[in-house]
């Protein structure tokens, strides 16, 4: 990853996961229900890294079960990749929220819980060893490529992580769900492209 992990935890993802449901390193536990760590074969040839676990994520303790994971699993059927056979997580591990009457609302994660958060991440990574990895939106992004990177207007190019192993950068499935229409039917006909492209990818 483009940003720095101070030591990766040891141990096989199984242990990283469990260590992480106790992970104290931020404030973030405190009102969440749980960890979200990733799901997914260990042997997964594709990692997809979001940003951070939403409402439904937090209740269900998994990654990607409310509607953009939903739209994220139709996308990813529609150009031909078994969702079962891919490994999800996100950069942060807890979810952030602002408390509206019954609602909680997302709040993005600051600087030091995404820090926090990466030694999380980078043993997942590790353990797995994917062909491929796709960042979703841009907090993924920025940590696996550098601040400096826009989704805007770079996804969808091959990336090269410091491994050599190929990455890019797609918008995040929430992102294109708050996008208005006409707008939205381009954005989501680009994040189909850009998965078809990782698809081609894993069929050479």
């Amino acid at each position: 990853m483009a940003k720095p992990v101070d030591a990766i935890p040891n141990g096989a993802l199984s242990r990283l996961r469990a260590e992480a449901a106790q992970c104290r390193a931020c404030p973030l536990w405190r009102p969440a229900t749980q960890t979200v760590f990733g799901r997914g074969p260990v042997s997964a040839r594709l990692v997809l890294v979001g940003e951070q676990p939403g409402d439904r994520e937090d209740l269900a303790g998994q990654p990607f079960v409310g509607p953009a994971g939903q739209l994220l699993r139709e996308t990813l059927a529609q150009v031909g990749i078994d969702t079962a056979s891919v490994y999800l997580t996100n950069a942060v591990k807890h979810f952030k929220f602002v408390p509206r009457g019954k609602r909680r609302l997302h709040q993005r994660a600051n600087a030091s819980e995404q820090a926090a958060c990466r030694p999380w991440l980078a043993g997942e990574l590790v353990r797995i060893a994917p062909e491929v990895v796709v960042a979703l939106g841009a907090m993924a992004a920025q940590t696996l490529f550098g601040n400096a990177f826009r989704v805007s207007t770079q996804r969808g190019a091959w990336q090269t992580l410091p491994n050599g192993r190929p990455a890019l950068a797609t918008w995040h499935p929430s992102a294109l769900l708050r996008i208005r229409a006409p707008d939205r039917v381009q954005a989501e006909r680009q994040f189909a492209q850009d998965l078809a492209r990782v698809a081609d990818h894993l069929t050479r």
